[in-house]
């Protein structure tokens, strides 16, 4: 199934998305290339926010960009690795049995499923600046990010390891 579906999906159940790619074995492959797009979806929705930073401020756009696309696309990544390993020890410590790329995964693609709203953060914070708006945007990317990996590890942890 298409990843934009599978996006879809997971609005609906993540979980079920989660325990359908985890059927499909380990492929790391893909499980890195969720990580990277949803990074770069991540870089792409901070350029409507530098760009009013940088009009606002005066502040050169390029090396606003620059730093943005060497925090998300070079730094974040080892940064989520880290975080999935740590879920993956802490589960181990704690008796649950889940493979670590099974927390990898759930963690990989809960940031790209919400890509959307973060999308939609960066064109509000882009258009509409800080306010109300802004935060509760935010608020329900966030809320959406952590119900797509809690879920998704649920569903990672009841797979045979």
């Amino acid at each position: 199934m298409p990843a934009t579906r599978d996006i879809v999906a997971t609005y609906r159940g993540p979980g079920k998305v989660v325990r359908r790619l985890l059927g499909e074995g380990v492929r790391e492959d893909r499980a890195l290339i969720y990580l990277m797009i949803g990074c770069l979806m991540v870089f792409v929705a901070q350029t409507p926010r530098l760009a009013r930073q940088a009009f606002e401020t005066g502040e050169n756009l390029q090396m606003l960009m620059g730093a943005s696309l060497m925090a998300w696309l070079f730094i974040a990544p080892l940064l989520l690795y880290a975080i999935g390993a740590l879920t993956h020890l802490v589960a181990r410590v704690l008796r649950a049995r889940i493979t670590s790329y099974g927390a990898r995964l759930a963690l990989f693609w809960a940031l790209l499923a919400s890509s959307p709203l973060v999308l939609l953060w960066g064109l509000t914070a882009g258009f509409i600046g800080q306010g109300i708006q802004l935060t509760a945007v935010g608020f329900v990317w966030f809320a959406l990010f952590v119900w797509f990996w809690f879920a998704g590890f649920r569903a990672a942890l009841n797979e045979d390891v």
